[in-house]
C-alpha cells in the first residue's frame, strides 16, 4: 500500500521548507497523508455571482466577477494598507489588504478579469472587502463551481500566505500529483456490508464537493473509517489480552477480607458496590489479567471497593499498590485506608516525593522483601528504586492524570502483569469510554452510600454578595465549614493570584470573627499541606483556594462550596468541585457565583449544574457543549483521541455502527490473517504503530 504518511509535505509543489515548517508547527501537517486529512470546517455556496449594484451592508459573503481599475497605498507603519478599486461595470467597490501588500501587487494586475469573494463592509457610501479571496477568471471551474471548502488557519499561517484558499490549492496540487487516485483502506467485505463510497471518491468530495449529496456521503465514509480503525485496534487488543495474558489467580477469599467485611466495615455496602465487587472477584479468579475501569461519582465509595480488592490480593499472598496523582490525594487515601483498617494486622506504607530519606531507606527493602502488604503513593511508586516482592494488584486513581508511559513503569516491576483497576471520579460519556477505554471492562458505582444527601446547587449573581455572606455566616454558626474557589485561567497566573488575594482580604474583613485560610499553586508543598491540615482539623472555618482542591480532599464538615466566576469553569470541573462537599450527613450547598453578562452556552452550563447532580448526565452535556477535544485528560500523552473529522458528541450512532462492523470482522478473522484483510492490517499498523502494546497495560 502506498504510504502517504511517509512522504514529506516539503516536496509538494508550492510548499518548500519554510512553509513546511509553518504547516508542521501550526496545523500538525508534515506529510501528504496529514494534508489529505486536514478537512474543511465549513463550506460556502459559491454558485452565484452578485453585481456591485446589488451589494448592501447586511450581506454575509458575496462573489463578484470584474476588473481591477487601480492600486494605491495609504497610511504609514502598521496602518499602511493597499487599496484596489474594482468594477464589474455596474459600480465600484474597494478591496483592501493590510498584509502581504507587495505579494498582492506582484500577483494581480489592472485590466485583467478576476473572481472576488469576501464579506462586504460599508464605510460611508463605499463598500469594502478586506483581504478578499481573488482568483483569475480561468480558475472559475475550480473555485466558483458551488460548495467551496474553508480550512482552519492561524495568523502565522496567513502571514506565510497559507490562508484557506492556499490550503485548497495545495489539496488540488496533491490530488493532481496522485492522479486523483488513492489506495483503499477498507476491505471489500467491509465496503460490501456498509455500501460506503470509495476512499478516492470520499477524499475528492470532501475537498472539492461535486454536490451537497456527494459531500454528505464523503463525510459519512470518512467519519466511519476514522472510528472503525480505532475500534478495530481496541477490540483486537482486548481480545488478544484476554486470550494471551495470564493473570494471577486469586482463588481465596480469606482472613483479611472476611475479618474486615464482618468486623470493620463501617456501613452496609450499596447494591452498586456489591455488584462491582462481584465483577472484580470474577476477573481476579478467572486466570486472566484484570483490566477494569471503575467509574463512580465523587463520594460514591470507590476507595472502599479498592480496599476490599487489595485485601483479596493479601489473602492470596500478593502485594497491592494504589497510585494517586497528587500528594494530597495519596495522603487522603492513606488516612482513609488506615481508618477503615483500624487495628487489623495489615501492613500499609505511604510513599510520596515528600517521604524522608531515612524513612524511604527503611521502606524500600521492606517492600522488596514482601514485608509490606499495601503501598499507597504518588508517581514515586514508579521510580526504578521501588521493587515489589509480588505485586498482584495495581490500582490507579484518576487515570487521566498519568501518561501511558508513566503507568507502564508499574508493570516492569513484575514478570507477570498485575491485575489493574483504574478508578475515575470523572464520569465518562459512553462514546468517549468506547474510544478511550474500549479495551477495558467497565464497572460503574451509580448509587451514593446511605446517609449522603445530594448537594443543593444554587446560581447567584455577584451583585448579591450581602445575601451570600449572610447565608455563609448562618452555616458557620451551625458549626459548618466553607470552601471559596477562584478560577485558574491559563496564561494569567498573576491575575488569578490577584483575584484570590483580593477575595481573601474581603473575606478576612467580612468574617473577621472567624479564621480564613488560603491555598494556591504558588505555595510550597509544606505550606499548602499546613493550610489544608488546619481546615481538615476545623481550626480554619473558611478556605479560599484556586482549583488545587479539585481532586480528593475529604472534609465531611465542609458543607458549602462557593465557586467565584463560575462562568469560567467547564462543567466537569464544576462537578468535581461540587464533589468536595456533601461528604457528611448534613445538607450541603454549592453556590455558583457569576457575572450578569453570560453567553447562551455559559447560561446553559450553569443551568445544567443547578438541575442535576448526576455526573454522567453532566459529562454527556459537557461533551455536547465543548466537544471531546477539551474533555478532561483526553489529550494526555499517549492516549489522546486526535480525531480529524468524527465528533464523539454528534456521531455516537456512527461510532456504534463502526464498532459493530469491526467486531464482525474480528469474529470472522481474529488476527486479520486472511488476504482479504491485508489492507486493514497494514492500515492499523500505519495508524497505531507508535503506541502498539500500550493498550495492553490500559
Amino acid at each position: 500500500m502506498l504510504n502517504l504518511g511517509k512522504r514529506s509535505i516539503t516536496y509538494l509543489t508550492g510548499v518548500g521548507s519554510k512553509k513546511a515548517e509553518v504547516l508542521k508547527k501550526e496545523a500538525d501537517i508534515s506529510s501528504f497523508e496529514d494534508l489529505l486529512n486536514y478537512f474543511p470546517y465549513k463550506y460556502m455556496d459559491r454558485s452565484r455571482f452578485y453585481k456591485v449594484v446589488e451589494i448592501n451592508g447586511n450581506m454575509p459573503y458575496i462573489q463578484l466577477k470584474g476588473r481591477i481599475l487601480s492600486f494605491e497605498t495609504a497610511g504609514e507603519g502598521r496602518a499602511k494598507r493597499l487599496i484596489a478599486r474594482f468594477t464589474d461595470g455596474t459600480g465600484v467597490i474597494e478591496l483592501v489588504w493590510f498584509q502581504g501588500i507587495s505579494y498582492v501587487k506582484e500577483k494581480f494586475s489592472t485590466g485583467k478579469e478576476y473572481i472576488i469573494f469576501g464579506k462586504p463592509t460599508e464605510f460611508g457610501r463605499t463598500y469594502t472587502i478586506v483581504h478578499p479571496d481573488i482568483d483569475p477568471i480561468e480558475q472559475a471551474g475550480q473555485v466558483a463551481g458551488g460548495l467551496t471548502p474553508y480550512y482552519n488557519t492561524t495568523e502565522k499561517m496567513k502571514k506565510s500566505f497559507l490562508n484557506s484558499r492556499a490550503i485548497q490549492n495545495l489539496q488540488y496540487a496533491l490530488l493532481s500529483l496522485l492522479k486523483w487516485e488513492l489506495p483503499e483502506t477498507l476491505s471489500s467485505d467491509v465496503l460490501e456490508k456498509t455500501k460506503l463510497i470509495s476512499r478516492t471518491e470520499a477524499i475528492k468530495n470532501i475537498h472539492f464537493p461535486e454536490s451537497a449529496d456527494k459531500l454528505k456521503k464523503a463525510q459519512f465514509r470518512l467519519k466511519f473509517e476514522e472510528l472503525f480503525f480505532i475500534q478495530l485496534n481496541i477490540l483486537q487488543m482486548a481480545s488478544y489480552r484476554k486470550q494471551k495474558l495470564k493473570g494471577f489467580v486469586f482463588s481465596t477469599v480469606g482472613e483479611a477480607f472476611n475479618t474486615f467485611y464482618k468486623e470493620y466495615l463501617p456501613f452496609e455496602l450499596t447494591d452498586a458496590q456489591k455488584r462491582v465487587m462481584r465483577e472484580i472477584r470474577a476477573d481476579m479468579g478467572s486466570g486472566r489479567q484484570m483490566n477494569r475501569l471503575l467509574q463512580g461519582d465523587v463520594g460514591s465509595g470507590k476507595t472502599l471497593v479498592a480496599l476490599l480488592s487489595m485485601l483479596l490480593a493479601i489473602d492470596n499472598n500478593y502485594q497491592a499498590c494504589m497510585m494517586a496523582p497528587t500528594e494530597i490525594l495519596a495522603n487522603q487515601h492513606y488516612v482513609t485506608v488506615m481508618n477503615f483498617l483500624g487495628d487489623m494486622n495489615v501492613r500499609v506504607a505511604l510513599l510520596t516525593g515528600s517521604t524522608k530519606k531515612k524513612e524511604r531507606n527503611k521502606l524500600l527493602p521492606a517492600i522488596a522483601a514482601g514485608e509490606i502488604d499495601l503501598v499507597i503513593g504518588t508517581h514515586a511508586l514508579i521510580e526504578d528504586t521501588v521493587l515489589f516482592s509480588s505485586l498482584g494488584l495495581a490500582i490507579i486513581d484518576e487515570q487521566h492524570r498519568f501518561g501511558v508511559e508513566q503507568r507502564a513503569q508499574l508493570w516492569k516491576k513484575n514478570t507477570t502483569i498485575p491485575h489493574v483497576l483504574v478508578m475515575t471520579a470523572t464520569p465518562i460519556p459512553r462514546t468517549l469510554a468506547m474510544t478511550l477505554y474500549g479495551d477495558l471492562d467497565v464497572s460503574v458505582i451509580d448509587r451514593l452510600p446511605p446517609g449522603r444527601k445530594p448537594v443543593l446547587t444554587l446560581h447567584r449573581y455577584d451583585n448579591k454578595k450581602k445575601e451570600l455572606y449572610a447565608f455563609l455566616r448562618k452555616e458557620i454558626r451551625l458549626g459548618r465549614q466553607v470552601y471559596v474557589v477562584y478560577p485558574l485561567i491559563e496564561g494569567s497566573e498573576k491575575l488569578d493570584y490577584k483575584n484570590l488575594e483580593d477575595g481573601f482580604e474581603v473575606f478576612k474583613d467580612v468574617f473577621s470573627e472567624y479564621t480564613v485560610g488560603m491555598v494556591h499553586g504558588r505555595m510550597k508543598a509544606t505550606e499548602k499541606e499546613e493550610e489544608m491540615r488546619k481546615f481538615i482539623s476545623g481550626e480554619t472555618q473558611i478556605l479560599m483556594a484556586t482549583t488545587v482542591i479539585e481532586v480528593g480532599v475529604n472534609v465531611p464538615n465542609a458543607s458549602v462550596m462557593v465557586i467565584e466566576s463560575a462562568e469560567r469553569f467547564g462543567l466537569s470541573q464544576l462537578h468535581q468541585l461540587r464533589g468536595r462537599v456533601g461528604r457528611g450527613a448534613e445538607q450541603s450547598y454549592c453556590i455558583l457565583v457569576s457575572s450578569f453578562k453570560l453567553s447562551n452556552e455559559t447560561r446553559k452550563r450553569l443551568e445544567i449544574m443547578v438541575q442535576t447532580t448526576n455526573g454522567f448526565e453532566i459529562a454527556e452535556a459537557d461533551l455536547r457543549l465543548r466537544g471531546h477535544g477539551d474533555f478532561d485528560g483526553t489529550r494526555q500523552s499517549g492516549m489522546g483521541i486526535d480525531l480529524k473529522i468524527a465528533n464523539l458528541a454528534s456521531d455516537a450512532q456512527i461510532l456504534q455502527y463502526a464498532r459493530d462492523i469491526a467486531q464482525q470482522v474480528l469474529d470472522e478473522d481474529p488476527i486479520l490473517s486472511l488476504p482479504l484483510h491485508q489492507s486493514l492490517k497494514e492500515h492499523i499498523q500505519q495508524l497505531f504503530s507508535w503506541k502498539i502494546n500500550w493498550g495492553m497495560i490500559s
